[in-house]
C-alpha cells in the first residue's frame, strides 16, 4: 500500500481512505494501492463493513488527465484494466461497502462509487462521467454498472452529454440512496455501516454475492444460485446460533462470530 490510500480499521468498520490532494485523482499509484486496501478489508477479520472515502472536500475527480493525454493505445488498454480489476476488487469485497461521496465523484470517481453497494452524498456534492467531454467514454464501469443502476435511458443521458448531477437529482434517480449535510457525510457511513458490524458474516457475504451475480444472468440461473447459497448457510454455526437464538429469545437476539 502507498501513503495515497490507506486502510482504517475502528470498532469493525474499515475505512478505505484516498488521499491524493487536492482531488484524488486516480492516477496509476492511487489504483495500485486501493486494490491492495479492497483485499486486505476483504481479509481481514476485524473488518465486517466498509467506507470508501476521499475526505470531507471532495471524494474522487476521476482520472489523472496530465498521465492519459499523451498515451496511445497500447498503454491505455494496459492501465484501463488495472483500474478495471481495482474496482472490480472493490464491487468483489465480501461485506457491505458505502461510498461517502463529498464535493466530487467524476469520471472514474464516480465509477469507484458505482463499485460500492451502497452511496451517501453530500448535499452539495456532484456527481458525472464526463469522459465524452473529453472525446472518450467511461472506461471503468461508467457504462455498465451506472445502467443497470439507474436504467439505460438515464445513464446514457449523463454519458452522452458528460453534464454534472447535483445531490438531488442524482438522490430522485437513486444514482446516491441518501443525502446529508455535507459535513456529516462520513457520520452517516458509519451509522449506516454499523448496523452490519454484529451481524452473520457468512450470511451477508452470500447475500451480496447472490443479488450481485443474480444480476448478471437469467431468472431461472439466479434462483439456482440463490438457492445453492441459501442451503450451504445451513451448514454454519451462524444458521445454528441465530435459529436457536430466535426460538428461544425472540427476534435480533443472536450472536454471531462468521467473518
Amino acid at each position: 500500500m502507498s501513503p495515497l490510500v490507506r486502510l482504517e480499521v475502528a470498532d469493525g468498520i474499515g475505512t478505505i481512505r484516498l488521499d491524493r490532494p487536492p482531488v484524488n485523482a486516480l492516477n496509476d499509484e492511487l489504483v495500485a494501492s486501493l486494490s491492495s486496501c479492497a483485499l486486505a478489508a476483504s481479509a481481514d477479520p476485524l473488518v465486517r463493513a466498509v467506507i470508501v472515502y476521499g475526505g470531507p472536500k471532495v471524494f474522487a475527480a476521476g482520472a489523472d488527465i496530465k498521465e492519459m493525454a499523451t498515451a496511445g493505445y497500447a498503454e491505455m488498454s494496459v492501465r484501463s484494466a488495472g483500474l478495471q480489476s481495482a474496482l472490480g476488487q472493490v464491487a468483489a469485497i465480501g461485506k457491505p461497502v458505502v461510498a461517502a461521496i463529498t464535493g466530487y465523484a467524476l469520471g472514474g470517481g464516480l465509477e469507484l462509487a458505482l463499485a460500492c453497494d451502497f452511496r451517501v452524498c453530500g448535499s452539495g456534492a456532484r456527481v458525472g462521467q464526463p469522459e465524452i467531454q473529453l472525446g472518450v467514454i467511461p472506461g471503468a464501469g461508467g457504462t455498465q454498472r451506472l445502467p443497470r443502476l439507474i436504467g439505460p435511458s438515464r445513464a446514457k443521458d449523463l454519458v452522452f452529454s458528460g453534464r454534472m448531477v447535483d445531490a438531488p437529482e442524482a438522490l430522485s434517480f437513486g444514482l446516491v440512496d441518501r443525502v446529508v449535510p455535507d459535513a456529516d457525510v462520513y457520520s452517516a457511513c458509519v451509522e449506516m455501516m454499523s448496523q452490519y458490524v454484529a451481524g452473520p458474516g457468512l450470511a451477508l457475504r452470500a447475500a451480496k454475492q447472490a443479488i450481485d451475480h443474480g444480476l448478471d444472468v437469467d431468472l431461472a440461473t439466479g434462483l439456482e444460485y440463490e438457492r445453492v447459497h441459501f442451503a450451504a448457510l445451513f451448514a454454519t454455526e451462524d444458521q445454528r446460533e441465530g435459529m436457536q437464538s430466535f426460538l428461544a429469545n425472540g427476534p435480533n437476539k443472536a450472536t454471531f462470530k462468521s467473518q
